[in-house]
């Protein structure tokens, strides 16, 4: 799946309208969720039933498209068989109880939605009569075909509103061979470091953002609640947290797309990131580092140019000597790695040589792993 996103421009009457489909399918969701706590054992097929019960019982939840209502019944089963499937598996401690949720989007299949001729507005059909709207981005949609278009999105931020078009292509780009490996070990000084001793500095977007958005905080906590300058200071401070997301997206994005590009193998350590924010003195920064989402996208681009990348234990890559192999214990404060065999390197880049030595070993045993999306 690819998915092109594109903002939607209206009225203030038609966003309002585009709440109400909102709140809508979080109605459906959340009564699916009920459903299934009050009477144990219904499955996807019962919940997907349930929707046509409620349309015919509340006039305005029928007027949501029947296939987007089909889709709320298929979320809540999605998350009710993530709990289904964490309480079968032993080393999943929080198991993900099912849980009542405010929606933010709303989401079509195939019906209840029409494309304008130059596909550069998009008009709602069903019940609630929302009109048309106008797409600030959605010039790429020109290269693809409407029946490639399988659902599509409406999604709140606090910026405005977004619609995602999820298309049914796989992605390709064909890439001349650079000869080239690398291996990542990231850090917190440090992004992360190559096997050649290159390193890229960590951005730190949250910290660098980190006085606004207190100032931000405190303004919010000043106003009264319920107020309508309540409501704006809440949606200033939301726009900031925006940004920081997005910068945090984009250098992950484009980071991930340049590593792999150059190289033909990739190699990075598969880190447990959820066990990592533990550390409650470190938490922050690592959060802020973002290395779940920069991993996702060395797989992603890896199966867009065709390279292998793959993720390798980093168990005792920072203890090990890359020449000797050695065990050489040191604490986090130690940043020089200094082997009995006279060695002398910087932590990171002795971790990385190990992981890429790790690499070439899974490689060797045609022990690649599958990477799904």
């Amino acid at each position: 799946m690819f998915v092109l996103e594109a903002k939607l421009r209206g009225s203030t009457k038609q966003l309002a309208v585009i709440d109400e489909m909102i709140r809508t399918a979080g109605f459906i969701r959340n009564s699916c969720i009920r459903h299934w706590i009050d009477n144990r054992g219904v499955g996807q097929y019962d919940l997907s039933a349930l929707r046509a019960v409620l349309a015919r019982k509340y006039e305005w939840a029928k007027k949501l498209n029947s296939q987007a209502r089909q889709a709320s019944a298929e979320r809540a089963w999605q998350s009710i068989k993530r709990f289904y499937d964490n309480c079968k598996n032993p080393s999943v401690k929080k198991k993900g109880y099912p849980r009542f949720k405010k929606s933010r989007s709303v989401e079509y299949k195939t019906t209840g939605y029409k494309l304008s001729p130059d596909r550069q507005s998009l008009a709602f059909t069903d019940g609630f009569k929302a009109g048309s709207f106008r797409m600030i981005g959605a010039f790429d949609l020109n290269y693809y075909q409407p029946e490639q278009i399988k659902r599509v999105r409406v999604v709140r931020r606090a910026d405005g509103y977004y619609a995602q078009f999820c298309l049914a292509i796989d992605r390709l780009e064909a890439v001349e061979p650079t000869e080239q490996v690398i291996a990542l070990d990231v850090g917190l000084m440090h992004f992360y470091t190559d096997n050649r001793g290159n390193q890229v500095e960590n951005p730190r977007h949250l910290k660098k953002s980190e006085q606004s958005l207190k100032r931000l905080q405190r303004r919010v906590s000043r106003k009264v609640k319920g107020s309508n300058k309540r409501k704006k200071a809440i949606n200033k401070l939301g726009r900031k947290h925006l940004k920081v997301s997005r910068q945090r997206q984009d250098f992950a994005v484009k980071l991930a797309r340049c590593v792999v590009k150059s190289n033909d193998l990739v190699v990075f350590e598969k880190l447990m990131v959820r066990n990592l924010v533990k550390n409650r003195r470190l938490a922050k920064s690592i959060s802020d580092a973002a290395w779940r989402q920069f991993f996702e996208w060395l797989e992603y681009y890896g199966q867009v140019f065709g390279k292998i990348v793959i993720a390798v234990p980093p168990q005792y890559t920072s203890q090990e000597c890359s020449s000797c192999h050695r065990l050489i214990k040191k604490s986090l404060s130690e940043r020089t790695h200094v082997g009995e065999c006279g060695c002398m390197l910087d932590r990171d880049e002795n971790a990385s040589r190990n992981l890429l030595a790790k690499g070439l070993e899974i490689i060797s045993r045609g022990a690649l792993p599958n990477f799904e999306f």
